[in-house]
């Protein structure tokens, strides 16, 4: 039923139901991370909003978040409106009244965007050998650049490909298994990934292209749109290749990379991406072999680059809540189109090509380190700190969730295990308060 028209004594012999009871406990590590993601949010909705919320109120939330976001078949539309939690006080004569938050507000224009489209796309397997390297590009779009595109995609599959053998040949045991899929309305992907491997947790690398409209208030804010007004969605093409790399051991660093072309029919098309990473401990000269090598590829092309796109990205992965980034930074950048196509095409293929050699070696490094249970509890913290993240202000997981995209790949992203502790206290002068300073104080490192 609607969760606004629950009252109070309903939630509670809800929540006495053994059959609730049981179905809202943690089964699995990946359902206790959902579980955690769905709850973070709407807390720290209420704790934007200046409101508290009861103890009650607080374990239904994760539950009410899942009743507001379930899907009605057939109709590309979300079943009831949104939630509200409700808080009792007592006021100062002793009557009691009581407020209504609304539950993570700033994902409502999911629920309006998923509306908007009555017929959602239908997604057909293509995993036929034959298939493997064909072209994803949908023949019918007849705006922006057909040679770049072509290009950029190419790039892309050919950089999947590149880092999932190296991933492969490190790991020994682990592979990459693949999904390939087509959308009935134009466009598809590769989805890759590893789990359980020796040397990595869990790693995926996702090739998307994609075909769709967009608000014109989206695009107008990255270039003038010709031809469409406000209100008004406008068609667009894109592609993408994202990527997010667990290892097993403490000592060696989680890595993402995302790399995307847009083009859209009113003329406004970019480029953007980039590639950070987070330690557990710091290891200066990976540090030192990271930044470096972003560096030598940002010089390359503009010598303003690399001190831009590391400020971008100490500035983007920025875990507000808690006042510390996500990890040690490396280089972000978007909404890149100040220049000549080609030349932004060159970058980005250089960019994406320069995985493998800046943080291959840093794995092969410490893959085979000792470690302790104190460790290896402290880099599950950290995979929490990476949760925190994704589920609250990373673009590329908000856009895919407001575009209606397969929930899966948009959170394939998340550590297969990651760890909470109440209050948890650094032993100052520990190699852990090392690291908690500079994911305060961002550092030089090259």
């Amino acid at each position: 039923g609607d969760v606004q028209g629950l009252s109070r004594m309903q939630i509670i012999s809800r929540e006495r139901d053994p059959l609730v009871r049981g179905s809202m406990r943690w089964r699995s590590m990946s359902s206790s991370l959902l579980l955690v993601a769905v709850g973070l949010v709407g807390c720290l909705a209420l704790i934007s909003s200046g409101r508290s919320m009861s103890p009650l109120s607080l374990a239904a939330a994760p539950r009410m978040a899942a009743v507001r976001n379930r899907v009605v078949p057939n109709s590309g539309r979300f079943a009831g409106g949104p939630s509200f939690l409700t808080a009792s006080s007592i006021t100062a004569d002793g009557k009691k009244q009581s407020s209504a938050t609304e539950l993570t507000p700033h994902l409502l224009p999911l629920q309006s965007m998923r509306a908007a489209a009555v017929e959602a796309p239908v997604e057909i397997s293509a995993n036929s050998p034959e298939e493997q390297d064909k072209s994803l590009l949908p023949d019918d779009v007849e705006f922006g650049d057909p040679e770049i595109r072509a290009k950029f995609e190419r790039v892309l599959m050919k950089a999947q490909d590149n880092i999932c053998k190296a991933l492969e040949e490190m790991d020994g045991e682990g592979k990459f298994q693949q999904d390939r899929w087509l959308k009935s309305t134009g466009g598809g992907g590769r989805s890759r990934v590893m789990s359980e491997g020796k040397v990595f947790e869990k790693a995926g690398i996702n090739l998307s292209v994609l075909k769709g409209a967009l608000p014109y208030e989206f695009i107008a804010k990255r270039g003038e749109c010709k031809g469409f007004k406000e209100g008004e969605r406008i068609p667009y093409v894109g592609m993408g290749l994202s990527s997010v790399i667990h290892p097993r051991n403490p000592f060696a660093p989680t890595m993402h990379f995302n790399y995307r072309l847009f083009q859209t029919e009113c003329g406004v098309w970019w480029f953007g991406g980039g590639t950070d990473i987070t330690p557990s401990y710091i290891d200066k000269d990976d540090l030192k072999l990271f930044h470096g090598t972003y560096k030598e590829v940002c010089d390359k092309h503009d010598p303003e680059f690399y001190p831009k796109f590391k400020k971008w990205a100490d500035e983007y992965f920025v875990i507000k809540h808690r006042g510390e980034t996500r990890g040690l930074g490396g280089i972000f950048s978007d909404d890149m189109n100040d220049r000549d196509p080609e030349k932004l095409l060159e970058f980005y293929t250089d960019c994406v090509n320069s995985v493998v050699p800046a943080y291959v070696p840093i794995v092969k490094k410490h893959m085979n380190d000792e470690f302790t249970a104190q460790q290896k509890e402290w880099q599950g913290m950290r995979r929490g700190r990476y949760v925190e993240f994704n589920v609250v202000y990373d673009r590329g997981t908000i856009f895919g969730l407001k575009m209606g995209l397969n929930t899966e790949r948009i959170l394939m992203s998340l550590p297969l295990q990651a760890r909470w502790e109440y209050d948890h206290q650094i032993e100052p002068g520990s190699p852990e308060a090392d690291i908690m300073d500079a994911f305060k104080n961002p550092r030089e490192w090259v």
